[in-house]
């Protein structure tokens, strides 16, 4: 009889306390009291949100360590009674409750029996800080109040227009019917714009930014962008464009990268002075693996962006100025030149002015390398 798997039990023990979870790596507090109702552990994360040390909890009765109300002032264990309660209640669902000092937590706790109904042996108890809950709360109420403000004037414009227009059709000439069409028409392009913007920060927020590669010319679209600008009435030489050679191939979706030059040439031109300067230039890949990239800086002589405001410029809402816009587009442009794998960053130009540089790496097909 072969004895050869004598310590297979000792090793399977030893790699599973290897692998187990220390407590005090949880994210959220964890704090577990005995079949006593006295604190056990009492881990890292719960002394964070709640400020209460271990040293103070350890031993102490639950309710006395963890000292709970709901939003009404009642007292939460009184309420619950988890030793005392319900035989067959085996959890208490996440809710908002308050620490000393009006201190909000999410608190969520689970009772380990002895048996379907039997005495309980250990309460879990579960801490969430509402911070971060908050933060997202925060932000998507300010993106619809951006929303509703942005939206509210175009489409105050187009009703007002058009229910003139059907009203007192024939009282207006040609020239008033057309330059009334032609502002409806400019206000409904910028609730398209506005729709389209919503839509790429639900897809970079839910990581479902769809990038459709294929080789673009880099150089090229840049100057086409500073024709439509030069044909828009900007003068020639108020952009200088300069592009070493010989540049590597790049790989990238032309739709997304013309969304990312266009916001940053239309915010040089549009909060900067003098003269707005493009280089293109290889540079080191961000892609690991990967040694040749493209690089794109933008920069103008106007005032730049305050030192103080350079960690904010690329999260949402941030503006450069108070000249309209929704404060969206620089956090739009993040997310696609990150979806491309590849960074952008912000500072001050030569000049003076703002400088915006944004690098991509090749990202050429597998079955061309």
């Amino acid at each position: 009889m072969s004895v050869g798997t004598s310590g297979a039990p000792g090793a399977q023990a030893g790699e599973h306390a290897a692998h187990a979870c220390d407590p005090d790596d949880l994210p959220d507090g964890l704090v577990v009291a005995d079949e006593q109702g006295r604190v056990i552990r009492y881990n890292t994360a719960a002394e964070r949100i709640t400020g209460i040390p271990a040293a103070e909890a350890l031993g102490q009765r639950l309710e006395k360590a963890l000292p709970l109300e709901d939003l009404e002032g009642r007292r939460w264990w009184q309420l619950t009674d988890p030793y005392g309660g319900l035989a067959i209640r085996t959890r208490q669902p996440e809710r908002n409750l308050l620490l000393p000092g009006g201190r909000e937590v999410l608190v969520s706790a689970r009772y380990v029996r002895g048996g379907p109904t039997g005495p309980v042996r250990r309460v879990v108890v579960c801490l969430r800080d509402t911070e971060a809950r908050r933060r997202t709360e925060r932000s998507h109420a300010e993106l619809i109040a951006t929303v509703a403000h942005e939206l509210r004037s175009p489409l105050t414009s187009v009703k007002g227009f058009t229910a003139t227009l059907l009203a007192k059709w024939e009282r207006f000439t040609d020239d008033q019917k057309r330059l009334m069409l032609e502002t409806v028409d400019a206000d409904a392009d910028r609730v398209t714009r506005l729709i389209a913007e919503l839509l790429d920060i639900s897809r970079i927020d839910s990581g479902r930014l769809e990038v459709r590669r294929q080789p673009v010319d880099i150089g090229a679209a840049v100057g086409r962008h500073i024709q439509a600008y030069v044909a828009a009435g900007q003068t020639a030489d108020r952009f200088l464009l300069r592009i070493e050679q010989p540049l590597p191939q790049l790989w990238a979706d032309p739709d997304k990268i013309d969304q990312v030059l266009s916001n940053l040439l239309e915010n040089a031109v549009r909060h900067g002075e003098g003269t707005v300067t493009i280089d293109v230039t290889p540079a080191t890949s961000p892609r690991e693996g990967e040694d040749t990239g493209t690089s794109v800086t933008v920069s103008d002589e106007g005032p730049g962006i305050p030192e103080e405001s350079m960690n904010r410029v690329f999260t949402r809402f941030w503006r450069g100025s108070k000249r309209g816009g929704t404060g969206l587009g620089l956090y739009i442009v993040k997310g696609i030149v990150e979806a491309h794998g590849g960074a952008i960053t912000v500072g001050r130009a030569p000049g003076g002015g703002a400088e915006f540089r944004f690098t991509l790496p090749v990202a050429a097909p597998a079955y061309l390398t």
